[in-house]
């Protein structure tokens, strides 16, 4: 990890040369390249792909940009990035909200197939997937030192791959723009947002058209997240009531850190009930990160050596893929992508240029020289609300991630008003999950759960959150 220094550092020099890199959009070339087959998929895609590089100072940021299957000259361009930090934007084209899928039940080795998903957001919005901040999936960068990165500085390189992407597609620049984003993203979004308003208003071309972002169980105040554990943990009964009054009281609520020695106790016993619980999904069995999502998995690589020995972990289960009546987990599906990406005929399909990529490729790279500088964007969040920003937020209701309860908590300090109280939501006749949403002097803020998800909602329930983005970005009730 780089130290507070250096890290300011970084983020002054991006601040510096950020007024250059703006003045030299215009004579950036034409990046993009259209994608027609994809090894796995029989026959052209039913839909137009695009892949490309855009550079941010040394920085070369790749994207899939899938053009909309509805009415791609008016719906919304979305942006959309993924958490860890580290993770390939292909995690949420293929697992979350694109139009392919792999075929999960008939892999038995070898190159995987891909089907076509009809719970696909791209039926209703243009929709840029990026691999950033720079080291996950083919985003690289020309100099060692520049592969160095974090929250800050992410969001400003991100602010101005948005502007040349414009550029390089200019067709687009009319349409209304929104941020997607999952998981320890949800960090960065706000922060992005508020960097391309600040753009607009300094008269920075050309104009972004912001209206809003989504927020898939986003990483938001680290603090929040980790003090609605525990009291998540009691409502879903995996603690008792006894245990859950004596921490409560020995740590008087807060359990970031340990105020006493009874606390220190307490928490202790809490951990012996969890520690063998799935955080992503509660309710799914516990398994070793093959290729880490979460930021708490991030962490506790706490080495370069210790992260280099969970990707050996990962090819180790590549020789015997689990049969179907073996135990399933669910990062067994993800090793489907990182076999899928180290194909060199997926490469070239890709148009990644030749060089840039040494050895495999994985979901989510856990060895990014990256620094957490940023522990709360809550205060974004309120600016953004006061310049009438239009936000979607949702949460899987087994997630202990990032728990449903932490995102009411931030919601909750935002202080706006209640538009329509907290009720269900109906996907074919049956309760996807409950909603509230608010509102603020032009912007609104709609809030969901999903019944049964766990941490990424589009990776369980994929419908349903078709249903629910199709329904709020068309301005209709959940």
């Amino acid at each position: 990890m780089a130290s507070s220094s250096s890290s300011s550092a970084k983020r002054n020099t991006a601040l510096s040369f950020f007024p250059l890199l703006l003045l030299s959009l215009f004579g950036s070339a034409f990046a993009g390249n259209i994608v027609k087959t994809l090894p796995g998929y029989p026959g052209p895609l039913p839909f137009t792909l695009e892949t490309g590089y855009i550079s941010v100072g040394e920085v070369e940021f790749f994207y899939y940009f899938v053009h909309s299957q509805g009415k791609p000259a008016s719906d919304p361009v979305l942006l959309y990035m993924n958490g860890g930090p580290g993770c390939t934007g292909l995690n949420g084209f293929i697992f979350q909200t694109g139009p392919l899928k792999f075929n999960l039940s008939d892999y038995t080795g070898g190159l995987p197939t891909l089907l076509n998903e009809p719970n696909a957001w791209t039926k209703t919005s243009n929709i840029i997937y990026l691999d950033a901040p720079v080291g996950a999936g083919f985003s690289y960068a020309t100099t060692a030192a520049s592969y160095s990165s974090d929250d800050s500085l992410t969001a400003q390189q991100i602010h101005i791959f948005v502007r040349k992407w414009l550029i390089e597609y200019p067709s687009f620049q009319s349409n209304p723009f929104f941020i997607a984003s999952d998981s320890y993203a949800g960090i960065i979004t706000p922060m992005l947002a508020q960097n391309i308003l600040q753009g607009n208003e300094a008269l920075i071309t050309p104009l972004v058209r912001l209206k809003g972002y989504v927020l898939s169980c986003p990483h938001t105040d680290t603090d929040v997240e980790t003090n609605s554990k525990i009291p998540f943990a009691h409502r879903m009964t995996l603690i008792s009531d006894a245990l859950y009054k004596a921490v409560k009281t020995s740590c008087n609520d807060y359990y970031v850190e340990s105020t006493s020695a009874n606390c220190t106790e307490d928490l202790a016993a809490v951990n012996e009930c969890i520690e063998l619980i799935n955080r992503q999904n509660i309710l799914e069995p516990y398994c070793a990160f093959l290729s880490p999502e979460s930021h708490e998995a991030f962490k506790s690589a706490a080495s370069a050596k210790h992260r280099r020995a969970l990707q050996e972990f990962t090819k180790d289960y590549l020789v015997s893929f689990p049969r179907p009546r073996d135990l399933w987990c669910r990062n067994f599906n993800y090793l489907l992508i990182d076999i899928w990406l180290t194909y060199p005929s997926v490469q070239a399909a890709l148009h990644v240029r030749p060089g840039t990529i040494v050895g495999e490729v994985f979901r989510c790279n856990v060895t990014l020289d990256y620094t957490v500088n940023v522990n709360t964007v809550v205060e974004y969040h309120k600016n953004l609300m006061a310049r009438g920003m239009q936000v979607l937020v949702f949460s899987g209701d087994h997630d202990m991630v990032i728990p449903h309860l932490a995102v009411e908590t931030w919601i909750k300090r935002l202080n706006l008003t209640t538009d329509f109280s907290w009720r269900p939501w109906f996907v074919d006749g049956q309760v996807a999950g409950y909603t509230v949403k608010y509102t603020n002097e032009g912007a609104r803020l709609t809030y969901a759960t999903l019944k049964g998800s766990g941490h990424s909602p589009p990776e369980y329930k994929r419908k349903e959150c078709y249903m629910m983005y199709d329904r709020w970005i068309h301005y209709y009730p959940l």
